[in-house]
């Protein structure tokens, strides 16, 4: 009975500890600032472009880049858990973290001017799966 309780104890800690790590892991922008056009390897999984080449093409909206900018970084930090990790304006990476265990989802956005208004290229990724 001894053992068992001990082996309970130990995974509790362990689990208490890998939550703790992956809320307390630093963010190093020179990592997770990553511009969706320079993309060219990817994971397997957890990640996903919206950019030529990619899993889905840019978005191309009839508003000029500034306003589009605004518009987005208002959006995603209004989104709960969500905090801007590096950039601004027309070049921004935020991290959002989900609601348990707090693992960080990295969403690098590139914002280009475009004959109709602006394009909108996307690179989501998550660090921990």
């Amino acid at each position: 009975m001894k053992v068992a309780a001990l082996i309970v104890a130990f995974l509790a800690l362990a689990l208490a500890g890998l939550a703790i790590w992956v809320r307390l892991a630093p963010s190093d922008p020179s990592v997770w600032h990553v511009d969706p056009e320079t993309v060219t390897k990817r994971g397997p999984r957890n990640s996903f472009l919206i950019a030529p080449g990619g899993d889905g093409p840019p978005l191309d909206l009839a508003e000029p880049p500034d306003a589009v900018a605004a518009r987005l970084d208002a959006i995603a930090l209004a989104t709960p858990r969500t905090t801007r990790l590096a950039g601004q304006g027309d070049f921004t990476t935020y991290i959002t973290r989900s609601a348990v265990f707090g693992f960080p989802d990295y969403t690098s956005v590139r914002i280009r001017s475009a004959a109709t208004g602006s394009q909108v290229q996307i690179f989501a990724r998550s660090r921990f799966g």
